[in-house]
């Protein structure tokens, strides 16, 4: 395991679990969650795997700056789907797959190249690398 130096700490408390609220210590998330109708839920609220979505694809686009090389990335766009599912041994699981659309990218084989490097940078990435499949690919 890699050594960090902490820069930031972000703070956020749950209480009821799928069935409650989510609140960080800055009050600027407050707001209930629910579980999707799909895997047994109620709906119509967030849910951890959007959340999940949500902060992998703001990361995934922060790490593909940092990687541009002068790309302009003004229109890019991050796509991420967070999957859960059962993983068979009684347990649940996630998977995720990443498509980006930079439309400035030279082709579509640049644009890969990109991501590619994006995802050995990004956080997320590095948190998730080898513990759940996450698939990244550039898309036209």
């Amino acid at each position: 395991m890699k050594k960090i130096t902490i820069d930031y700490t972000a703070i956020a408390v749950n209480t009821g679990g799928r069935k409650g609220k989510i609140k960080t210590d800055d009050g600027l998330l407050d707001m209930e969650v629910a579980m999707p109708k799909e895997i047994g839920g109620p709906g119509g609220k967030t849910n951890p795997e959007q959340l999940f979505a949500a902060g992998y694809a703001a990361c995934f686009g922060g790490a593909l700056g940092a990687v541009a090389n002068g790309v302009k990335l003004d229109d890019a766009e991050i796509t991420v789907k967070t999957h859960i599912g059962k993983t068979g041994d009684g347990g649940f699981g996630l998977a995720v797959d990443i498509f980006v659309k930079i439309p400035q990218a030279n082709s579509l084989e640049d644009a890969q190249k990109l991501v590619d490097a994006a995802h050995e940078v990004c956080p997320y990435s590095n948190a998730t690398r080898g513990n759940i499949e996450v698939n990244v690919s550039a898309v036209a």
